[in-house]
């Protein structure tokens, strides 16, 4: 097991899921659609492909697609034709309803890679056509003479983009319901489907108003390593590089961390085997714990790992909502938690430019529950995670007014 940050892992990299790769094998295995779900960081890319690994030596087609960066149905399209590109079979079947492309396909297919077949068939991909072309590949997948598992990544940061487009609930319906047909017409010689994404897609289709878009999928939420896992993780990692931790290490990392993470537990022992090395020295210590946590993890160096939560809630929210999610955090942060009647507050202080601001902070809360941002405890909300409540804090101890404390009459 080699210490990875930044990246999936899987084969003898990968640690600490056998219980739910386990449950997600007997449910692709007996047919079911999936939707995996959980914060980010969690691991959901690596176990979705150490599933598909383990599948394909089992006699299984994988094919994996990445559909962040798509801006509408065509790349979405275009992106599963290139995960089908090595299963030649149905690549070629596909291209036949696509015409002069056949041509092109036949004379060009043992050349060409996956990048440049994925370009040639986006071109030919237009508003009019990706349903039905959409329909020929997903439907040619299903008369391989191998099972198939299709995994679509990061799908509800697709969908999310659309709404920023003026009919884009119109455009999310039609893409939803669309997908289900195909799926559900197909039955039990469909591919299994599995989506997965860190922004939530059963709250994003519940506010839309559409949650039957989704009823066919089989819901698994992957959750943190509990501290068993963590501690065996850092042992591990150690004993494998060859250095010396001394008594206490491994329950100081997952002290400081508050919450198994695998990615935060991964980038932890990173962070203290690049310390170990700069200094010299083979043994880590309890002292190298709390002084990596504070200068690096929380420290300039780990600015840029932790940013992407920011991100993520700008991709996730609407511009009413994001202002709203920013004070609950800052709330909860600095004061330990959202309580009730910051909550109160809060709905007060927005009230003069939201007139349905108890239902904003109300769906607001529940995006941040679902991504993993806050917990409920004893009808307050908190950070789980104490890496993310710190840096949360610094960044806004000095720039966050208690919100009982704004005056709100």
């Amino acid at each position: 097991m080699r210490s990875i940050t930044g990246r999936w892992v899987s084969g003898g990299d990968f640690f600490g899921r056998g219980a739910e790769l386990r449950i997600l094998e007997e449910w692709v295995k007996d047919r079911n659609h999936v939707l995996l779900s959980g914060q980010r960081r969690m691991g959901k890319t690596s176990i979705a492909q150490e599933l598909g690994r383990r599948l394909q030596a089992q006699g299984w087609v994988f094919l994996f697609a990445d559909v962040e960066g798509a801006a509408c149905a065509e790349d979405v399209i275009a992106e599963i034709a290139r995960a089908s590109h090595p299963v030649c079979k149905a690549s070629r079947r596909f291209i036949e309803g696509l015409g002069q492309a056949k041509d092109w396909f036949d004379r060009n297919i043992a050349e060409i890679d996956a990048g440049m077949f994925h370009l040639q068939f986006r071109a030919k991909l237009s508003t009019q056509n990706w349903r039905q072309h959409g329909k020929t590949l997903i439907h040619n997948c299903a008369r391989h003479d191998k099972p198939v598992l299709l995994v679509i990544d990061e799908l509800p940061i697709f969908l999310r983009g659309m709404l920023r487009a003026e009919d884009g609930v119109r455009q999310i319906d039609g893409f939803l319901s669309w997908l289900r047909m195909i799926f559900q017409t197909l039955e039990a010689q469909s591919p299994v489907l599995m989506v997965s994404g860190s922004i939530g897609l059963e709250s994003l289709v519940h506010r839309l108003g559409m949650p039957d878009r989704i009823n066919y999928f089989s819901a698994f939420r992957l959750g943190p390593w509990n501290r068993e896992i963590s501690i065996a993780c850092i042992e591990r990692l150690s004993e494998n590089c060859g250095l010396a931790i001394e008594d206490g290490v491994s329950d100081a990392v997952y002290e400081s961390l508050g919450i198994g993470i695998p990615h935060h537990v991964q980038s932890f022992f990173a962070r203290l085997r690049s310390h170990s090395m700069m200094r010299q020295k083979n043994r880590i210590t309890v002292a190298d714990v709390a002084e990596v946590y504070q200068t690096e993890l929380l420290g300039a160096s780990g600015q840029y790992s932790l940013m992407h939560y920011e991100t993520r809630l700008q991709d996730g929210l609407d511009a009413g909502s994001y202002p709203i999610a920013m004070e609950i955090l800052a709330e909860a942060a600095t004061q330990g938690s959202f309580s009730p009647d910051a909550r109160r507050c809060l709905e007060k202080l927005y009230a003069p430019v939201d007139a349905a601001v108890a239902k904003r902070v109300s769906d607001t809360l529940g995006v941040l529950l679902h991504d993993g941002y806050l917990e409920e405890a004893n009808a307050a909300y908190r950070f789980p995670s104490y890496l993310l409540k710190d840096w949360w804090a610094a960044r806004f101890q000095h720039h966050h007014t208690p919100l009982a404390k704004r005056h709100v009459q």
